[in-house]
């Protein structure tokens, strides 16, 4: 579905198993890594695609965006040095739909990705799949000692709506530390505006 209409209950239903592809090109500054697509975005086509998801807000409100973008203008995100890939590439109604086994299988997946296209950062946007996904029960928000292949780890909250944990100001915060973080490391990168 390309047409930018709401998506119908039969449309949403019908997306489940479905994936998005990635936006992803080789040497991103930063490659944000959700956790696996949602029905929604699975059924539009593009990431972070559900109404009230706050990823898009957040970029722009930490300075990645120079505007809000919608999930239809995901590609502009590539000329400013970002992506958006995931660690599960199939749809499913709610993360915790997923297995463990399938989260450390994409995470296995998500290595080979990242030895390929060589980010500088990996940002992943949600704290419990990523210790699951990575078998790190103890990782906290922020920069992790470890890398994957030679990408830097980040871990961010999870933007969803459905995640009340962290508010809009908290989302631009943590998302801004990661941008001041990489611009700063990687001043040569392609430029944020």
């Amino acid at each position: 579905m390309s047409v930018h209409r709401k998506p119908t209950r039969a449309e949403i239903a019908a997306a489940e198993g479905k994936t998005v592809p990635d936006v992803l090109a080789a040497d991103l500054r930063v490659l944000f890594c959700g956790i696996n697509p949602g029905l929604y975005t699975a059924a539009i086509g593009h990431h972070f695609g559900r109404p009230g998801n706050r990823f898009w807000p957040a970029l722009h409100a930490a300075g990645f965006t120079a505007r809000l973008l919608s999930p239809y203008e995901e590609r502009e995100l590539l000329p400013r040095g970002c992506g958006i890939t995931n660690i599960v590439a199939r749809a499913s109604a709610r993360a915790d739909e997923l297995t463990d086994d399938e989260l450390r299988e994409g995470a296995r997946v998500l290595k080979r990705k990242i030895a390929r296209y060589r980010p500088k950062f990996i940002a992943f946007l949600g704290i419990t799949a990523y210790r699951t996904a990575f078998q790190r029960p103890k990782a906290v928000l922020g920069r992790q000692e470890e890398m994957l292949a030679e990408a830097a780890i980040w871990v961010l909250p999870n933007p969803s709506g459905l995640n009340a944990h962290h508010t809009p100001t908290d989302l631009a915060r943590l998302f801004g530390e990661l941008r001041q973080t990489a611009e700063a490391e990687f001043p040569h990168g392609r430029k944020v505006p």
